[in-house]
């Protein structure tokens, strides 16, 4: 039961029921009370609508019923303030919430991997911002929200939050509990790193940009106008138009309206069909590159505006937004790489985008570990450089210099080229879907169902084709430096991964039918972070092999058998053979799939181990 309720710092109130000397329990800010309503209109505004149709349909007065149905939503919103409180202990973050069905939310502050914090407009018009508490994880234990505190008091409950030292010698506390859960839920994964956030700062509110780099913050990037350029060329307008043709098209199918009998609509339909196919091709694919083109920097715009990028104590804090404004913590002892994408329009123009590879975010979206929006990629690079270098400078001083101190930065390392064999499958796959395609387009014309000109076309493309094959075996590399997996591939959207060895947790090697017979493989390196498997395509064996000796050394014991000598681990050292003489360092891998990870002595493969 909820007790007396007390002002609360930051615009909040507290409830001080309980226990003695229990935390108390707080309430958001009372201005939601203008939100909440808004909020649940606007999510039935459908069923309102429909309300409003069966009522009129009905011969009753649609209106009234309508207005019934509005003012039940808005009691509910009304009532939702009522009901959500929030609790903070030393070992805890609690939220109860729920009008007919209550819930009370649970999140060890010690699982707690990222806090971010989001304003959308009508938030930001009344001062305040939605904080997301989130644990790396996915589904009813990914965290909670609480929506919304006031700007100030969130910026402080981030830094409360992510503060997470003991209260004796600077020592972390213990993991001590389960992931986030519904009221008792299961015991969460063990063997996280805890990170230690910085001590509590001032600056602006949050979720607003800064004209500068506050106390003990390093600026690393920060949008220039001149990026904007490369809006057009990210091709992100595609989904944008999409959404929205759906919305519009759904939304007109709910009203019983038929968008083809629109007057505008019909006229302008009815006046390009009567074009020939020159020019509608003349006129239909400029008109919709520019529609494209629009939409993508509007898209840019909206999710890029202000984008800054700072390191503030073994923190990265980027914010970004137009009208909804966000900002997103990345603990850099979390970091496990990054990556530069490149997608074919954006790289012929120069540009890429920087993305981080960290544990702790929501993966699902492309922007939520986005360390630089579509720019230079000399920039990109030049960010992606200070990332990986003030991760190593931080290591450093934590504890002596290791292997990854010196050597040049994997960023811009020179990657090792696949030989021929690799070369071949890239002409064989691309021409063996081209030819299929071409079959089939023979067999539609053969029997009348297409005209001969999409077979013509098709055999007019045999040289991009050609040239698509050339680019996608030049894209293809790999090394090893400084401690880090790097890994390219790809030429629709290329991408070159900075894996760091570290946060390799496993190996697998996949071997097709065809990739045996030329003696390649596909080696894929599993970690915790980012999209968790990068894979290095079209390998040779033997290369395969010495890279996951000189990453992970002595993860292939078990999976070896004495044989053909393999290069052993980076440090030099002398490989150890097992005592029971089975295999070791000096060893080949049983042909077939494999998958080797830490601590399983366990493999997969064609042959004996």
């Amino acid at each position: 039961m909820i007790g007396p309720v007390e002002e609360a710092p930051g615009g909040g109130r507290e409830a001080t029921g309980g226990p003695e000397g229990a935390a108390p329990w707080r309430r958001l800010s009372p201005r939601m009370l203008l939100i909440h309503p808004v909020q649940e209109v606007v999510r039935m505004a459908p069923a309102l609508l429909g309300l409003l149709i069966a009522g009129s349909s009905s011969g009753n007065p649609g209106m009234v019923w309508s207005l019934c149905g509005v003012a039940a939503v808005v009691l509910y919103g009304v009532l939702r303030w009522f009901t959500t409180t929030y609790r903070l202990t030393p070992e805890h973050v609690r939220l109860r919430k729920g009008v007919v069905l209550r819930k009370v939310l649970t999140v060890p502050r010690d699982r707690i991997r990222t806090v971010d914090i989001t304003s959308p407009p009508l938030h930001r018009m009344l001062g305040l911002a939605r904080v997301e508490i989130g644990t790396g994880r996915s589904g009813i234990s990914a965290g909670l929200t609480l929506d919304s505190l006031s700007a100030e008091e969130a910026a402080r409950l981030r830094v409360e939050l992510l503060h997470r030292r003991g209260t004796a010698g600077g020592e972390t506390r213990p993991a001590a509990g389960a992931a986030p859960t519904v009221a008792t839920g299961p015991a969460a994964e063990s063997g996280q790193t805890v990170a230690t956030a910085p001590a509590p700062q001032t600056g602006p509110p949050a979720g607003e940009a800064a004209s500068s780099p506050g106390p003990g913050e390093t600026l690393l990037a920060e949008l220039r106008p001149g990026w904007v350029r490369f809006a057009p060329f990210t091709m992100s307008g595609l989904v944008a138009i999409g959404v929205f043709a759906t919305f519009v098209w759904r939304l007109f199918s709910e009203w019983g309206v038929d968008v083809r009998r629109v007057g505008p609509v019909r006229e302008g339909w009815h006046w390009f069909s009567g074009l020939g196919l020159t020019s509608q091709l003349v006129i239909g694919v400029p008109a919709f590159v520019v529609i494209v083109a629009i939409a993508s920097t509007f898209g840019y715009l909206f999710a890029f505006w202000r984008f800054r990028l700072t390191r503030h104590d073994g923190t990265l804090h980027v914010t970004r937004g137009l009208l909804t404004n966000r900002a997103t913590t990345i603990e850099e002892r979390r970091l496990r790489g990054v990556r530069i994408s490149e997608f074919l329009t954006l790289r012929a123009v120069g540009g890429a985008t920087l993305t981080a590879v960290t544990t702790g975010l929501n993966q699902g979206s492309q922007r939520s570990g986005a360390l630089l929006p579509p720019a230079p990629r000399a920039e990109a690079e030049r960010v992606a450089v200070l990332v990986i270098d003030g991760k190593a400078q931080a290591a450093s001083r934590s504890g002596p210099p290791g292997p990854a101190a010196a050597g040049p930065s994997p960023v811009t390392a020179p990657l090792v080229r696949h030989g021929r064999a690799a070369c071949r499958r890239r002409f064989t796959r691309a021409f063996g879907a081209h030819g299929l395609a071409l079959a089939g387009l023979a067999v539609l014309w053969h029997t009348e169902v297409l005209p001969l000109w999409p077979l013509i076309a098709g055999v007019a493309l045999l040289p991009v084709t050609a040239l698509l094959a050339v680019d996608r075996y030049r894209s293809l590399g790999h090394t090893l430096v400084r401690g880090y997996l790097v890994t390219r591939s790809g030429s629709i959207r290329r991408q070159r991964v900075v894996l760091e060895c570290d946060g390799i947790i496993g190996w697998t090697i996949r071997r097709s039918l065809f990739q045996r017979r030329v003696g390649l493989c596909t080696l894929t390196a599993t970690t915790a972070a980012g999209d968790q498997s990068y894979a290095v395509p079209d390998v040779e064996l033997g290369e395969a092999l010495r890279l996951i000796g000189e990453a992970s050394p002595g993860l292939l014991d078990p999976f070896l058998r004495y044989g053909t000598a393999v290069p052993g681990p980076r440090n030099g050292a002398a490989p150890q053979r097992p005592a029971d003489g089975t295999g070791g360092e000096a060893g080949t891998a049983a042909p077939g799939n494999a998958t080797a990870g830490p601590g399983d002595g366990r493999g997969a493969g064609d042959g004996p181990p």
